[in-house]
């Protein structure tokens, strides 16, 4: 049996479900799209293709060798996007929460049923029917669980919202004992600049203390800065609305200290560096055209 443990973001990573490239599909029409993003790369006619993601996608399996981690992949689903494992489930404490997600996904949660066998199903938990969640909203920070949301009357309108307050409420009911902090997102269905489809991509905490963060992310002010001030200004590294874009706060803790990153995040991998951590460069751009990166791809299950 797998014993799940997340507690937060960073601490060291034993074991993982990451996602899988193959047999990803052709290039979706526009209007089966989920994202800005892929909309604007299907039209300009540089849609990632399927072998350069197959090799981004290992390169970050080698980093997880590398620290011994286990990594478990999905059953490959002919012609379909896997990429993704975030946004199926994610694990809180010792509890494994399956998301609610867009409908045609639910085979996805099907295709990591080697994950979900090996868990205890009293510790399995299906959200009712009216919460809507994915895994990139949701942040576990260890007395705080961080969720991004959007509770605007046009939700419906927005194939950009993913997480609504239903989903926080419930949440909050099964772990009392922690304070549920929710941000109202920016959503966009045509600009993908102005668009934070998850709280992912515009906020990350990393090692102890510190945090990635992206201030037009948030469509409530407060709500931006209280999160200045529990990390600290001299914690932050600010992202441009351009390194949103390109999605600088979807990296990936393997613990406190060791961060995946992307290759080109230059300015994010020096302040990384100069702050002390390990930075382990991937190739993770062709992937980044969906508007989802290493966070994305990423459904951790056990940390210390």
């Amino acid at each position: 049996m797998l014993q799940l443990n997340i507690q937060n973001e960073t601490s060291r990573l034993r074991a993982v479900v990451l996602g899988t490239a193959k047999s990803n599909g052709s290039i979706p029409k526009v209007e089966d799209c989920y994202d800005p993003k892929s909309i604007e790369h299907v039209l300009a006619g540089t849609y990632p293709k399927e072998e350069d993601m197959i090799l981004e996608m290992d390169a970050v399996a080698k980093v997880f060798e590398k620290y011994n981690v286990k990594v478990f992949r999905p059953d490959i689903i002919e012609n379909y996007n896997q990429i993704f494992s975030r946004d199926i489930a994610f694990v809180i404490d010792d509890v494994f929460i399956e998301a609610n997600i867009l409908p045609d996904r639910e085979r996805e949660y099907k295709a990591i049923n080697n994950v979900i066998s090996q868990i205890n199903t009293d510790k399995i938990v299906v959200l009712p029917e009216e919460c809507h969640v994915e895994g990139g909203d949701v942040m576990p920070w260890n007395n705080y669980i961080f969720i991004g949301t959007y509770s605007g009357s046009d939700y419906a309108d927005y194939i950009t919202a993913r997480t609504n307050v239903d989903a926080v409420i419930a949440i909050q009911e099964l772990f009392p004992e922690k304070t549920v902090k929710s941000f109202e997102l920016r959503k966009s269905n045509t600009d993908p600049k102005e668009n934070a489809l998850h709280l992912d991509c515009c906020f990350q905490p990393i090692g102890k203390d510190k945090a990635i963060l992206h201030k037009n992310g948030f469509l409530v002010e407060s709500e931006y800065e209280w999160l200045v001030n529990f990390f600290g200004k001299e914690n932050i590294f600010e992202i441009t609305k351009e390194e949103m874009y390109n999605m600088n706060s979807n990296v990936f803790s393997i613990s406190e200290e060791v961060i995946i990153s992307e290759k080109n995040f230059t300015r994010l991998n020096n302040w990384l560096r100069n702050n002390g951590f390990i930075v382990e460069e991937v190739p993770y751009a062709e992937i980044a055209k969906q508007e989802g990166l290493l966070r994305c791809s990423t459904l951790p299950l056990v940390r210390d």
